[in-house]
């Protein structure tokens, strides 16, 4: 499928047009603060506008996951190339990008999230220019880490979200914004060490045959990589169920629970999401935990399906800690937004329990729980951000009454809640379902125990909404305004989503269900 624009894919455009958009703003003089707003605005819809292309052209029907016909929108060019390298040979890296159904959900969420969070930052008004220059950064790595196949340029766009993320975090947070940008910066770039030295194993372990040449060429090929027949004798990654290949699993493993994140890795989002500013903390749990998950899913899971199936029980057991545990510390809070972030934790512990599963089901539905949770702690975060640039306060027992003097705010926020809970008829029912059963038909018990972690949840929900919107307001409050036109602008797209998916959660479903069939059948079959 071709779609070319000044001779780049529809998918180089999504990935760097907020590259172009970052440049224009340097450009920008710094007082034209609109300007600057404008083009970051202009940027993300375009992003928006690509992403619904992508969706409207996807051909549901490919299935298969390890090679490149089952990919849409390939763009595929030599980049880098070293010719007779002491002991290495030939090195070649390709700019390879491509979709399929485990990615093109994670782009299309990307893609709103972003336009969500430009409009949600129009009150930043601290280097306005530096602000909205590292968010397109931050949302060009993103992008990039969701079509990149080859393993080198997925490294790198891995790589170019963390300084972004660390400014942003770092200068434009809160009182503690210095400690927990520095404590983010240090937990990924342990695991990015990790995911390097992987990499790089992997590289001197895989080589495949140029078929014009009949050189034997080492590579970061992804699709590759999943091939077992590529893996050289005497590889150190090479040979199914070998040592080394379960430690690199679980290098790799380390790296992706880190950014999901989940216990006992998840000790920097609690610091990272209070201290951050609203957008941003709508990007990293809206889009930035998505990409461990998808990481596991896109590396670990087919290039090792040997330790996948080795570790599954693992897996499965943290995905029910997380889902507990998360619940629990969520309960515990008095400050909304570190309970968001802790009810973050524990339904990124679904969409672990669901993949563990390794069948389809379970797949289909830890996939949906990424994009589901994604709109859904969107809205809540955003729910979090009006009330703070109110009140200034993020108390849950400074309110009370709020149903009374915001009601349109109140509604939308409780649809958000709603869909947290699970409940029937929104987005997240779904997404929990199909994870619970095909987690049921894999580990009984396991999932039996994790599923008390929704009537954990339905608690501290019902319990926030009844000290923030129940109740008498407050003296003090009496004069809040209730939402205003840019606000919503950024619910009412996620609550048209949230709603939509629940009613027909096929619109999803169907564009991931063959990809993810193909997955489990490789993995399942041990990579041949």
């Amino acid at each position: 499928m071709e779609f070319q624009f000044l001779g780049l894919g529809i998918l180089s455009w999504i990935v760097f047009i907020p590259i172009l958009g970052m440049i224009i703003i340097l450009l920008i003089p710094d007082r034209n603060r609109n300007a600057i707003r404008w083009t970051a605005a202009a940027v993300t819809s375009i992003q928006v506008l690509l992403a619904g292309i992508i969706y409207s052209v996807f051909d549901q029907a490919k299935t298969g996951i390890n090679n490149i016909e089952s990919f849409q929108f390939v763009e595929h060019h030599n980049w880098i190339t070293v010719d007779a390298v002491p002991w290495v040979g030939k090195i070649k890296i390709d700019y390879f990008l491509g979709l399929d159904g485990l990615s093109i959900l994670m782009v299309i969420l990307t893609a709103l999230i972003a336009f969500v969070g430009v409009i949600s930052s129009w009150n930043i008004k601290k280097m306005v220019k530096g602000y909205f220059a590292l968010y397109l950064l931050l949302i060009a790595g993103i992008m990039g880490v969701f079509v990149a196949l080859d393993f080198f340029l997925f490294f790198i766009f891995w790589e170019v979200m963390l300084l972004p993320m660390y400014f942003l975090i770092g200068i434009w947070g809160g009182p503690q914004r210095e400690y927990a940008a520095i404590k983010f910066f240090l937990y990924t770039f342990i695991g990015g060490i990790l995911m390097l030295l992987t990499m790089l194993a992997l590289y001197f372990s895989v080589a495949y045959t140029d078929p014009a040449t009949g050189e034997s060429i080492h590579t970061f090929n992804i699709l590759h990589m999943m091939n077992p027949d590529n893996f050289v004798d005497g590889g150190l990654l090479g040979g199914l169920d070998t040592t080394w290949r379960y430690v690199a699993w679980m290098a790799l493993f380390i790296n992706f629970a880190i950014k999901i994140p989940i216990f006992p890795f998840h000790t920097w989002l609690p610091d990272a999401h209070v201290q951050a500013p609203t957008p941003i903390s709508v990007i990293l749990a809206g889009v930035l935990l998505k990409l461990g998950a998808y990481g596991l899913l896109r590396i670990n899971f087919p290039i090792f399906p040997d330790a996948t199936l080795y570790f599954g029980y693992f897996m499965a057991v943290l995905g029910m800690i997380s889902i507990i545990y998360g619940a629990f510390c969520a309960m515990a809070q008095d400050d909304f937004k570190k309970l968001i972030a802790y009810s973050s934790i524990s339904h990124m512990g679904i969409v672990i329990l669901g993949i563990a599963a390794l069948n389809t089901q379970g797949m289909v539905g830890g996939v949906l729980q990424m994009f589901n949770h994604g709109i859904i702690t969107a809205v809540l975060f955003l729910s979090v951000g009006v009330l703070y640039d109110r009140t200034h306060t993020r108390g849950l027992y400074d309110f009370g009454g709020m149903a009374n003097q915001m009601p349109k705010y109140t509604g939308i926020a409780m649809v958000g809640m709603f869909a947290a809970m699970g409940l029937p008829g929104l987005n997240g029912f779904v997404s929990e379902l199909f994870s619970f059963l095909g987690a049921f038909a894999a580990y009984r018990w396991i999932t039996i125990i994790s599923v008390t972690g929704i009537i954990i949840t339905a608690a501290y929900i019902l319990w926030t909404i009844q000290r923030i919107f129940l109740g008498k307001t407050p003296d003090r409050w009496e004069d809040l305004k209730d939402l205003t036109l840019r606000e919503y602008i950024s619910f009412v797209p996620l609550i048209i989503l949230i709603v939509l998916l629940g009613i027909f959660p096929s619109l999803a479903i169907d564009l991931i269900n063959s990809s993810l069939s193909g997955l489990v059948e490789l993995v399942t079959g041990g990579g041949i």
